[in-house]
């Protein structure tokens, strides 16, 4: 890191100036130091193992105790807290294998409707920053607090600190964050300092800090993309660095181009507050695998359910709907129906859907079923359908239901495809 300079060390508990190693304010010992931390404003805020945070919040019980969000045999890791992160349990990593890493950890199906609502909480605090916020996932996002200084009578730096100790004493987790001048350098920088940390990168060292990491270092860089580099005797961003722009555009597309511009910590562009995801979807791997329909039917309703929870808890709708299956061979299959309007309920989901299911289950087995929704807007409010009177009723039962859930747990009704119905004969 260069040099102190004016305005270049603030306390982490209370984020007013230091002189030196302790707060002359708080008496606080963790210091933040950096030449350029007060002109830098582009930040990556993560929030720390959210998920399993979160859970841990709710069960004290749970603080020290490796903790992995998942379940079933043949499913994915959701998350894992850095307790279990120490025995190798990462996210997206077979449960199976999981298992095996950390067996006395603790499993918790995920409660996406809760970690939806804390994540909104959490938005809300960085919005209250920045109007400039660009939501990544459920649990990050870019922030760019350029010019807010005057509004707020602080650097962004210190505004972020506040934030960090908001949302902890609110929220009751921790978050770390990465400062930068570019969004490139600010994800990097918040990856370095986990958990509850607070991480600078200013223009005097990114270069020289990123030139002897490898290329998969860079966030994006795949193992497929990784074995294509080395194969071409690219292995550190040195290596990018040798090659002119052009080259790097001929041999690996754009997304060499993109690499090379990097390695040089070039990143023009700007936090978007308008960005917003793309689709809506969840999944399920079964323990083993099905062909009887009328169970595949009943798992249906159940992720169509998760779906539209999902859907709901960020108030959006989608007017194409995605079945996606996988056979026990692991061929993948997805089939879409584009609607004339939007819809977020899990019984239009299922009506669009189980006719899709029927044509596939044709006495094949499958290991994985999920349901999701695309072309997002707004919900523009229930409908009933000329060909299904019933659908109205059937949509105000499910708004009911999820009010009961809301307030009383998710099990509070447990529906077994009631909803569902089964459509008007023609």
């Amino acid at each position: 890191m260069i040099e102190n300079q004016n305005n270049s060390a603030f306390c982490r508990r209370c984020a007013e100036l230091a002189s030196n190693d302790i707060c002359a304010k708080c008496g606080h010992h963790e210091i933040i130091r950096h030449g350029e931390i007060s002109q830098l404003s582009i930040a990556h805020v993560d929030c720390d193992a959210f998920y399993a945070s979160i859970e841990k919040r709710d069960n004290p019980d749970l603080a020290n105790v490796p903790v992995i969000i998942g379940g079933g045999v043949r499913g994915v890791v959701s998350a894992a807290c850095y307790n279990a992160r120490i025995y190798g349990v990462h996210s997206a990593m077979p449960m199976f294998k999981a298992r095996q890493a950390c067996p006395d950890a603790v499993i918790i199906k995920p409660n996406i409707n809760k970690y939806a609502k804390e994540g909104r909480r959490i938005r809300q605090m960085m919005r209250d920053l920045t109007p400039l916020v660009e939501p990544l996932s459920i649990d990050e996002a870019f922030l760019d607090l350029t010019g807010t200084e005057r509004l707020h009578g602080q650097t962004p730096a210190q505004s972020l600190i506040h934030l960090q100790n908001r949302i902890l004493k609110e929220i009751g987790v921790t978050v770390s964050v990465g400062l930068s001048y570019n969004k490139f350098l600010a994800k990097t920088a918040s990856d370095l300092d986990k958990p509850y940390g607070f991480a600078v990168l200013g223009r005097a060292e990114a270069q020289d800090f990123l030139i002897d990491k490898p290329v998969d270092f860079i966030f994006g860089i795949g193992p497929a993309f990784a074995r294509s580099l080395a194969k071409a005797g690219i292995h550190t961003i040195r290596d990018v660095r040798k090659r002119a722009d052009s080259d790097m555009m001929k041999q690996f597309g754009e997304a060499g181009l993109r690499l090379a511009r990097l390695a040089r910590a070039e990143d023009y562009r700007k936090v978007n507050p308008t960005s917003e995801r793309k689709s809506v979807s969840s999944e399920i791997t079964f323990n083993t695998d099905i062909s009887d329909l009328e169970t595949l039917k009943d798992k249906l309703w159940s992720i169509c359910v998760k779906t539209s929870d999902r859907a709901k808890a960020k108030d959006t709708a989608g007017r194409v709907v995605t079945l996606k299956l996988k056979t026990k061979n692991f061929e993948t299959l997805t089939r879409r129906r584009s609607l004339p309007q939007p819809i977020q309920l899990a019984d239009a989901m299922y009506h669009v859907l189980e006719p899709l299911l029927e044509k596939e289950a044709n006495g094949r087995s499958f290991r994985l079923l999920g349901a999701g929704i695309s072309d997002l807007s707004d919900p523009i409010g229930d409908s009933g359908d000329l060909l299904d009177p019933a659908a109205l009723k059937r949509g105000q039962a499910e708004r009911a239901s999820d009010i009961a859930r809301d307030k009383f747990g998710k099990n509070a009704i447990v529906k077994a495809r009631v909803l569902k119905s089964k459509k008007p004969k023609s």
